[in-house]
């Protein structure tokens, strides 16, 4: 048994599991300090036809990963997914698309099912306003359907990454609210109320 503090000077560590032998077992220490979505906000729906809206930045990505191998890849009994998962994925470039691989074969077997966007700010591409191409941005283009998907059928919006990501995205969605004519907080209380908002950003 090994007990290895994985939290130093520099931060979160993995270089001192290089040095453990294969079936070793290992006691995990750290600070009081979690990094990273904990807790029961990134949960899915218990109807598999809900749509299902994810925007991750970064590590973000990982709990979004769980769902997607749940919804598409495990044998799950009496469970069969029937919704949308759209998942927007917001990086600097092409090097930070994570699991990549898994998404594509997903997008290859279930088209009806998935959707997938990539924001890359620094790809040259562009946002309607000329600037960087941010996760935000990528949102916005699809506001209608988003918002369609969200007032009238069920879906559920879920955020995780860093928290700066927030700002920008709630900026943009109080400005759709705007055009819409709607009360941008009367909108998020009452998709916070139907627990159907989730944020985990760290």
């Amino acid at each position: 048994m090994v007990s290895l503090d994985m939290w130093g000077a520099s931060g979160c560590r993995s270089f001192p599991l290089r040095s453990i032998d294969p079936g070793c077992c290992l006691i995990l220490m750290h600070a009081d300090v979690i990094a990273g979505p904990t807790g029961k906000v990134l949960l899915l729906p218990e109807d598999p036809n809900t749509p299902i809206i994810m925007a991750a930045t970064g590590t973000g990505i990982a709990p979004f990963r769980s769902f997607w191998r749940r919804l598409f890849f495990e044998d799950v009994p009496n469970y069969k997914f029937t919704g949308l998962f759209w998942l927007f994925m917001g990086a600097a470039n092409s090097d930070g698309k994570l699991y990549d691989d898994e998404l594509q074969q997903i997008a290859a077997t279930s088209p009806e099912n998935f959707r997938l966007d990539y924001a890359l700010s620094r790809e040259g591409e562009k946002n309607k306003r000329g600037g960087k191409m941010y996760i935000q941005d990528k949102i916005e283009e699809y506001a209608d359907e988003i918002f369609d998907l969200l007032s009238n059928s069920g879906g559920h919006m879920y955020f995780c990454g860093l928290k700066g990501m927030m700002p920008g995205i709630q900026e943009m969605l109080e400005r759709v609210c705007e055009e819409k004519g709607m009360k941008y907080d009367e909108f998020i209380e009452g998709l916070k109320h139907e627990n159907r908002w989730h944020v985990e950003v760290y």
